[in-house]
């Protein structure tokens, strides 16, 4: 993926409750393409934001069984990756969005 654009990698910030309290720590929750690795997130928050990242967490998350009138299906899997930036840096287009 190392040719792809950043907005290719990062699809969008996760908005939360639980991502904002984290985000006054330094760390933010990107929901990322199923392909894109931890040096894929780290370049693109890089490009995107002019930011140092330290450190990059990927999680896969499953799609969830549901059921709708008399037909299951699953939503589609996810993956999610916290980026945790150098001290003292933050991302305010994120924050402020809130």
């Amino acid at each position: 993926m190392s040719e792809w654009h950043p907005t290719d990698v990062l699809i969008h910030p996760v908005v939360s409750e639980k991502s904002m309290d984290i985000a006054a720590q330094g760390r933010y929750v990107f929901v990322v393409s199923p392909n894109a690795t931890k040096a894929d997130v780290r370049r693109a928050v890089r490009e995107l934001y002019g930011v140092e990242v330290v450190k990059v967490n990927i999680i896969n998350l499953p799609g969830k069984p549901k059921m709708w009138r008399m037909h299951r299906f699953r939503t589609p899997r996810r993956r999610k990756a916290t980026v945790t930036l150098a001290a003292g840096q933050s991302i305010p287009e994120i924050t402020e969005a809130v």
